[in-house]
Parts: C-alpha cells; structure tokens; sequence
C-alpha cells in the first residue's frame, strides 16, 4: 500500500518524473496547468497559461517540457521559456499528454483531444532538434516507456485496453510493426501512464482501479500496488536507490469521494527502475 508523498490535489496529476542529477520529483497537473515539485517538505510550483503534461530533464537546472502548443526549455531557477519545436500549436483541439525521453536521447510526447476527440491524438519524437510523427488517429495516448537495453518502446491508447511493445533500430527510432504486449480489456482495467524498471518489468498506472500493475518483460502479470485513489494515472521510479515508486492521480470527477483523489503517493518496491534519460537538445 502507498503512503501520501504530497498531499496537494491535482485535478489531473501526471508525468511524474525524477530528475536522477537533483535527485527531485516533479509532477504536472495538466487541468491546473501546473508544474509541481518539493524540497524536503518544502513544496514548489510553477503556474502556465496553458496546459502542461510532461518533461524530461536536459541538465541539472534544465527541463523539456511539452505543452498544448510545443515543446520547451524549461529553467528552473527563473521559470523561462524557451520555445524548441512547435506541437500541434496550430489545432485548438488538442493538447500534449504522456511522454518520457528514451535511451538515445529522445523525447517521446503524445496529444489527445481536450475532450477525448476519437482519434484526435498522435505520438511524436523529438529526436537531434526535429520533431518526428510516429503514430497518429489515437483517441487518449499513455503508457510511453521503454526497456532498458533500448529495444523496445511500449505505448497505449488507454480507450483500446491493449499496452503495445515497438521494436526499435539503434537509433531509437521504430522499425516493423507493434505488437501486442498485455491486453487488458478482458479484466475491465484502463491502461494510463507506466514506466519500466532496470529488470524489464513494465508498472501500469491503471485508471479507475486504483492500483499500479506490474508485468514482467513477456507481458505476464506479477503483481499490484494498490493506491487510496481511484483514477492512478502515472507511475514513475525514483528516491536515492531508484526503488521507491511514485504515483499520481486525479481528482477530476471525484470531489466527493473521500479519498485521496488528486494526491501524489508513495511507496517502496523491491527492484530498482532506471535512471530517466537525459534529453538531447
């Protein structure tokens, strides 16, 4: 069972992401269009004027940061913007969602409609200043992760139940088709955002349930993590020995429900993750 790591509701936590240099969580609430982070039990917070999603970290003070309208710089110690690439900046319909940087370097972000548009969404790659298309006609795009020795990539669309594994070429880039890695729409469990630990076992934030899912590198389940909040939307691994799982959640919809809706938990594993990648820019 995970405990409270920050007790500040997000309407729609996501992209939690551990910066291994400063050895710090961040966190977005994308409804917010908040960036939130902690010092100890000192908390911090940056505030946009639109919706924020996901990060990778370039050096110690640096974020990538992907927004509704592009991906960005992000200096900590001041809070500027710098623009890198525009993201789907010219259509009012969507907005940036789950990403993550993989092993050579790249940022891997999806969009989504703002109102879940049936295949409004896609999954880019910024990859040596360029950003690259991968996949489009997606409805609600989550789950980008990738194994540790870089020859896979997994992704969802949360709406289809199915997690799917891309093999990759030595650059990172996808080559052949996706296949099928956990199909979960059997049990009812709707796949969010995962993240994949130094073993290859793939942790699925799963919305709706509650729980953090945990499949090995053949896509057989292994165990749960239950969190005291329904809509789990995110996992990431982190703390000074890479082995205690983070996981945030939302409270959109769910006010009233006593629980720790919107909360970001906490709670220790028995496998270290890896380290997050450094982006290359």
């Amino acid at each position: 069972m995970t405990e409270v790591f920050d007790s500040r509701r997000c309407q729609l936590g996501e992209g939690p992401l551990w910066h291994p240099e400063r050895k710090q969580l961040f966190w977005f609430d994308i409804l917010g269009k908040r960036l939130l982070s902690k010092v100890g039990d000192t908390p911090l917070e940056w505030r946009f004027g639109e919706h924020v999603s996901a990060a990778g970290w370039i050096d110690m003070e640096t974020l990538i940061l992907a927004s509704e309208s592009g991906l960005y710089r992000f200096e900590l110690s001041s809070g500027a913007r710098t623009l890198l690439v525009p993201l789907e900046a010219d259509d009012p319909v969507t907005r940036s969602n789950d990403g993550r940087a993989d092993p050579f370097g790249g940022f891997w972000i999806g969009t989504m409609g703002l109102n879940a548009e049936k295949g409004a969404g896609a999954i880019y790659r910024f990859f040596d200043g360029k950003l690259s298309r991968l996949y489009e006609n997606l409805t609600i795009t989550n789950a980008i992760c990738f194994s540790p020795d870089g020859e896979f990539a997994y992704f969802t669309d949360t709406v289809t139940g199915k997690i799917l594994r891309q093999p990759l070429d030595a650059q990172g880039w996808p080559v052949g088709g996706t296949e099928e890695f956990v199909d979960l729409e059997p049990g009812g469990l709707n796949p969010d955002g995962a993240v994949v630990d130094s073993r290859g076992n793939l942790w699925n934030a799963q919305w709706g349930a509650g729980r953090v899912g945990c499949y090995d590198a053949y896509g057989q389940y292994q165990s749960m993590v239950s969190v005291d909040a329904r809509q789990a939307s995110c996992p990431a691994l982190g703390g000074e020995d890479l082995k205690t799982l983070f996981v945030t959640t939302a409270a959109v919809g769910l006010e009233d429900t006593g629980d720790g809706a919107g909360q970001t938990f906490a709670c220790r594993i028995d496998v270290a993750g890896q380290a997050e990648h450094r982006v290359r820019v």
